[in-house]
């Protein structure tokens, strides 16, 4: 409510979105949506999963992960994996849109807006909650922190994670990996960043012993500096890197950590 910009807050606190299932969320939106022009959310797990099924419902067409808006019917979006930038429109009468967060500067905590309390519409009840279970750090949210170190397949295990850990606790950072990491079973899903996985846009982005994939850079080129290490000195990475060490990171990482 205190946003910028924003003219009014529709509350739904409903038991019926307690658990902000998909289906029921969607449903309340595209109650809501005949009243609006445009529809949009994050592009986060939750976006990603409610957005589609309200433009389905709405019968319009799904414009995902945008970078920037041209005009009221108009927007870019990344394609071929961060490779270039598509320009689409559209003529429906309602936009459903997710955005790409990291592309957009914060607006101001400077309004002052309604909230309006919704009732809650029929539930689909096409599923139902079971249970949820959370995952909890010290560290800071991966797309929310200000400096990100990851890891890829070049940390050879799982078991040489704790090396990026250490740097990353005198940082203040978040621990990131790529999906060869991930795929590796080196760390779990939710540290994956990447086209595939989350994406980042910290103030710093340290990447070690990452080649530097197209779908990675997709996750992480927009960070505001990056610094690469990696012994292969023709690694892709470098050509996106502000800072480059050819190195062994084993030799590396520890000489890091005394240096933070």
């Amino acid at each position: 409510a205190k946003l910028a910009g924003v003219a009014k807050v529709l509350l739904a606190d409903d038991a019926a979105y307690e658990h902000a299932l998909a289906e029921p969320v969607a449903a309340l939106l595209v109650s809501l949506a005949p009243g609006y022009s445009h529809v949009l959310a994050a592009a986060t797990s939750v976006g990603k999963n409610v957005l589609p099924r309200v433009a389905a419902l709405l019968d319009v067409a799904m414009i995902s992960d945008i970078t920037a808006v041209v005009s009221a019917d108009s927007f870019e979006r990344p394609i071929y994996a961060g490779n270039a930038i598509a320009t689409v429109q559209s003529a429906d009468p309602v936009k459903v849109i997710t955005v790409r967060t990291t592309a957009f500067e914060a607006a101001a905590a400077t309004g002052n807006a309604p909230v309006e309390s919704v009732a809650a519409v029929a539930d689909p009840a096409l599923s139902s909650f079971v249970s949820a279970e959370l995952s909890k750090s010290e560290r800071p949210e991966l797309t929310s922190a200000r400096v990100v170190i990851s890891g890829g397949r070049g940390m050879q295990s799982g078991d040489n994670f704790p090396l990026l850990e250490a740097i990353a606790d005198k940082l203040g950072a978040a621990v990131g990996a790529s999906r060869a990491a991930v795929d590796a079973g080196f760390v779990p899903n939710d540290y994956q960043v990447g086209q595939t996985g989350k994406i980042v846009a910290p103030d710093l982005y340290v990447a070690v012993g990452i080649s530097g994939a197209i779908q990675h850079l997709a996750g992480m080129k927009d960070s505001k500096i990056i610094v690469a290490i990696n012994k292969d000195e023709e690694a892709p990475i470098f050509q996106v890197a502000d800072y480059g060490l050819v190195a062994d990171l084993f030799k590396a990482l520890p000489e890091l950590q005394q240096a933070v």
